[in-house]
């Protein structure tokens, strides 16, 4: 999307990362963790110090992730090693790679380099361990496979997921 503010655009998906983390623990419906993540957990402009998150991109991501969970629930279970199913995932890192991989899926119009890195840094973020290298080796065959002409991938066209 033209204009969007990287910072608003990371603190956004650092909460989408907590938010879906939120859901998965509490088993609390979507559009309430958004509505609480709306009104009690993003700063204002006159709260000093505070990183103000792109509210409609964190809305769009969460509800995006909900309603295609099932389908990135399986492409990232297809990356994963057999012995490591994605319920055997960290909590943290599985809402992670659902954002992160709906992001590259579903949403053409930001550039997927873009989110890798910035879903690696989130990692990092989040992980002192292997955590960030996963997260860039499914970002980057999830990637490969869905925009392929981003990564010079010539001739190869994107398959729907």
């Amino acid at each position: 999307m033209a204009g969007a503010n990287p910072k608003h655009r990371r603190a956004a998906r650092i909460a989408i990362v907590q938010a879906l983390y939120q859901m998965d623990v509490a088993n609390a419906p979507s559009k309430a963790v958004v509505r609480e993540f709306l009104n009690h957990r993003f700063g204002y402009s006159d709260e000093p110090g505070m990183v103000r998150a792109d509210e409609t991109f964190f809305e769009e991501i969460i509800e995006g992730v909900v309603v295609s969970q099932e389908a990135i629930d399986k492409k990232i279970s297809s990356l994963l090693p057999e012995k490591w199913p994605l319920r055997r995932l960290d909590l943290t890192l599985r809402s992670l790679l659902r954002a992160a991989a709906y992001e590259m899926i579903r949403r053409p119009d930001i550039p997927a380099l873009v989110i890798i890195n910035e879903y690696v840094s989130i990692a990092a973020d989040f992980f002192d361990g292997k955590e960030p290298g996963m997260v860039n080796g499914i970002l980057d065959k999830i990637g490969k496979e869905v925009r392929g002409a981003e990564f010079g991938l010539i001739g190869e066209s994107a398959k729907e997921t």
